[in-house]
């Protein structure tokens, strides 16, 4: 499995209207969690949050949300932000545009939010215009560091690491509240939030 754990300037210059780290002339951190809500996980990351005062941005998928209604609310209810992740999990590579659109405007009925993120970081052009378009009006937001939790071939230590080492200020962070990334998850999370406290950093929801 190929991926970049902290994202390329080049990259970034070829996708402008995304948006892959928020300026910031203070110590803050932008902590993302993908795939959710999930019963078993999701609890996890909130009790973590809540122990250093965190904010943080779920995106969320959203047969998850149906399916977890009520954890879903208890996100909102905890100071988090929400974002749009998609109905069923699709790559935007992968599918036609309509159906890719379609699945997103099945998710976007109910999660209340103006922030996407694609799974898979996969997108064309063409999806990025139409989704910031009047019928969708959402901002889609990348990342600049990958824990990587998702990788099965790597370890929760390696996942701390990985963003310890490229986090800066104003870095918006990828973790995975999913079943498949929580051996991973366990480790890297707590440690990393107790190391950039230590640090003297905040930890914000994305607001765009």
């Amino acid at each position: 499995m190929f991926y970049l754990v902290k994202t390329p300037f080049l990259l970034k210059k070829l996708y402008p209207d995304c948006v892959w780290r928020v300026p910031a002339n203070e110590n803050v951190l932008f902590m993302t969690f993908d795939d959710g809500p999930d019963k078993e996980v999701t609890p996890f990351v909130l009790e973590e949050l809540k122990k250093y005062n965190a904010r943080a941005t779920f995106f969320c998928i959203g047969k998850n949300v149906q399916s977890n209604f009520e954890l879903y609310k208890k996100i909102i209810g905890d100071g988090h932000a929400v974002g749009n992740h998609t109905y069923s999990h699709v790559n935007g590579w992968k599918t036609d545009d309509k159906k890719y659109l379609d699945d997103i405007y099945e998710a976007k009925k109910i999660i209340d939010s103006n922030l996407f993120r694609p799974p898979y970081g996969r997108i064309t052009r063409f999806q990025i215009k139409a989704l910031q378009g009047e019928k969708f009006n959402l901002r889609t937001i990348m990342w600049d560091v990958l824990s990587g939790d998702f990788d099965l071939k790597i370890t929760g230590e390696d996942c701390y690491l990985n963003v310890v080492k490229n986090a800066v200020p104003g870095s918006v962070i990828v973790f995975h509240d999913s079943v498949k990334a929580m051996q991973r998850l366990q480790f890297a999370l707590p440690r990393a939030l107790q190391y950039f406290t230590e640090k003297g950093f905040q930890f914000h929801a994305l607001s765009l």
